[in-house]
């Protein structure tokens, strides 16, 4: 924190801060009813003609900031977005004691979600991941099986892995190719399937009849709706489960570097932090 406007009280230049990067009109339906993350004047930070957290200086709202627990370095406090995202995810999931889940992408939105269902109590949790090192950090999040689906097939691992009935809830973070389709060969009947991630076209197909067939519950996952305080009390009391999720980080004037490396899944990254200041 660098300055705070007038009336602002608990607040002082040096404190250490959590930013939220989606503004609200707090006048629309959505808002009025409670569900934020779907404003219909929603302005989100980093997205076009909304500059982002890329630079030395923001000017956010109150409402937009959160104070960072002296345990939590900053690093490890830039997991409290991703986070939030997971934790909104699993309102849709709705998991059980005991019940397994498959989940496609080991990014990670994909690593925090394994690890928010083993803190839920998810019995057997499969990760679907195609990099060797993401798969390796899914099984260390709490994943019993991590599957490469280059080299194995998924559908009958899955099925074998669950006595032929298929995963409770299949929770697709990776929004690949078939990803969607498989989530949805995956799922038992009368199951559930989570869209987190987020498609980088503007059509994705589905496999109707099995989805149909199988009476699945498909719901979408948009962001996440005020989960970021309970995303930050969750890093600040399991701290040593999530930092291993930040394995690298750049300055401001190598963004573009930090942007490769990740790209190209490289060096074993996890998370790249780019680091703006001080």
């Amino acid at each position: 924190m660098v300055k705070v406007g007038a009336g602002v009280t608990g607040w002082s230049p040096g404190d250490r801060a959590v930013l939220e990067p989606a503004l609200y009109c707090y006048h629309c339906e959505s808002c009025r009813s409670g569900r934020h993350n779907v404003c219909a004047n929603i302005r989100f930070l980093s997205t076009p003609g909304n500059p982002g957290f890329f630079r030395e200086r923001v000017n956010l709202p109150l409402a937009n900031v959160m104070p960072l627990p002296a345990g939590v370095s900053t690093d490890v406090g830039s997991l409290v977005e991703p986070l939030a995202v997971a934790l909104h995810s699993m309102k849709f999931a709705a998991v059980g004691l005991g019940e397994t889940v498959a989940v496609w992408g080991a990014g990670p939105i994909g690593l925090l979600t394994i690890a928010c269902l083993k803190l839920a109590g998810a019995g057997r949790v499969f990760a679907v991941e195609p990099v060797a090192h993401r798969r390796e950090m899914a099984t260390r999040m709490g994943a019993h099986a991590a599957l490469d689906p280059a080299a194995v097939d998924v559908d009958r691992q899955i099925s074998a892995g669950t006595g032929g009935r298929g995963v409770d809830c299949a929770i697709d973070c990776a929004a690949k190719d078939d990803t969607i389709n498989a989530a949805i060969r995956a799922t038992r009947n009368g199951g559930r399937v989570v869209l987190t991630g987020i498609h980088s076209g503007t059509h994705a197909e589905f496999e109707v009849s099995p989805m149909r067939r199988k009476e699945l519950a498909i719901f979408n996952v948009r962001r996440s709706n005020h989960e970021s305080e309970a995303a930050l009390e969750l890093i600040a009391s399991h701290t040593a489960m999530f930092a291993p999720l930040v394995t690298h980080t750049r300055p401001l004037d190598k963004i573009a570097e930090a942007f490769t490396l990740t790209a190209a899944y490289a060096d074993g990254v996890g998370k790249m932090i780019v680091r703006c200041g001080g």
